[in-house]
């Protein structure tokens, strides 16, 4: 199988790693943005500023180029797997619309609004920038817990392929399934996508608890409580319930919310220790997509008219509106409910 990732960062560099060693022999190329990057990648058969340390196989083919040069090779490949960021993402769809493959994309989260947009307007999630921008590609989502050195690293991984359309299933679990990397199939593309947006921001909440030393109890409520307003939520946009339980939703959270490796995590740890937002997010050196995403997902819950107070305590946060002990005061504040609320 020839399979093209588009992005040289972490998560795209474990996916290409994985699917160069598996054991169906792909034909694997990695496309970075910058060329000295690859041509770095390439001299040491490392990517030394996502993942130093770990040995990109002697298969794995690293390219660069103009988009006219990408554009050259797309027809040879079997499946286009994008590893930017939500806000690279609309650039490359509209580069590879007119492809006949699979596309699946990485990334996790909501496309902010241009600035100067509309006050109405919403972000919009990966699958809607893709009909919007290119409707008639056979498309879907990579998502799931998966620490990106795991991956890499070759340890035991769940994660699923989302699409409406089963070329796209058959396509991932071809490229990626194998002895340390489960791929689980799911047509519902909305609820795997709210769940991969709204962990991040929950995961901030969850760093700033453990930060604030809140103990073990106030985790566990948070990523349960939080885990409820993420379902409402995907329901609200049309999402299936069910979907919440599964990888992409709990399994996801837990993973964000907890693990030492999470970057969204990390930033609501030390905001909680004083750091300012801008130094947390200079210290970190990666993007932690919930500092980003938080305001549109608030924004598009308000829309829907849907109730996310562990979300909006978080962008309160982030805009410099709360202090970490006054979040938590808000919080623990408001009227008791039903739980099933």
């Amino acid at each position: 199988m020839r399979i093209i990732v588009i992005g040289a960062g972490a998560w795209g560099t474990a996916l290409a790693v994985n699917a160069a060693r598996s054991p169906a022999a792909h034909d694997v190329v990695l496309w970075a943005r910058d060329r000295a990057q690859a041509e770095a990648m390439d001299a040491t058969r490392e990517n030394a500023r996502y993942l130093p340390g770990i040995p990109l196989p002697h298969t794995l083919k690293l390219r660069s180029g103009a988009p006219a040069e990408l554009l050259a090779a797309v027809p040879q490949a079997d499946l286009l797997v994008i590893a930017t960021p939500v806000a690279g993402l609309r650039a490359t769809l509209t580069l590879v619309r007119d492809a006949q493959m699979p596309v699946a994309w990485l990334c996790k989260g909501f496309e902010a609004v241009a600035e100067g947009g509309r006050a109405a307007a919403a972000g919009l999630l990966p699958h809607e920038v893709q009909q919007a921008v290119a409707p008639h590609l056979h498309a879907g989502a990579l998502s799931g817990p998966s620490f990106a050195q795991e991956v890499a690293r070759g340890q035991p991984t769940a994660i699923v392929a989302a699409s409406r359309d089963a070329a796209v299933h058959h396509a991932l679990v071809a490229a990626f399934h194998g002895p340390t990397l489960r791929v689980y199939v799911n047509d519902d593309l909305i609820g795997v996508e709210v769940g991969g947006a709204v962990k991040n921001v929950l995961a901030i909440a969850a760093g700033l608890a453990d930060g604030m030393k809140l103990g073990l109890n106030a985790r566990a409520a948070l990523i349960t409580r939080g885990l409820a307003e993420m379902a409402r939520f995907g329901v609200a946009l049309g999402a299936q319930e069910r979907t919440f339980m599964g990888l992409s939703g709990m399994g996801d959270l837990v993973l964000t919310a907890t693990g030492d490796l999470s970057r969204n995590r990390r930033v609501g740890f030390l905001l909680a220790g004083g750091e300012s937002l801008g130094q947390v997010l200079a210290s970190l050196g990666h993007v932690a997509e919930g500092a980003y995403s938080a305001h549109t997902v608030v924004q598009r819950a308000r829309l829907a008219g849907v109730e996310m107070p562990i979300s909006e305590c978080v962008l309160a946060l982030l805009e410099g509106h709360l202090r970490p002990v006054e979040a938590l005061v808000a919080l623990m504040g408001r009227d008791p409910k039903g739980e099933m609320l």
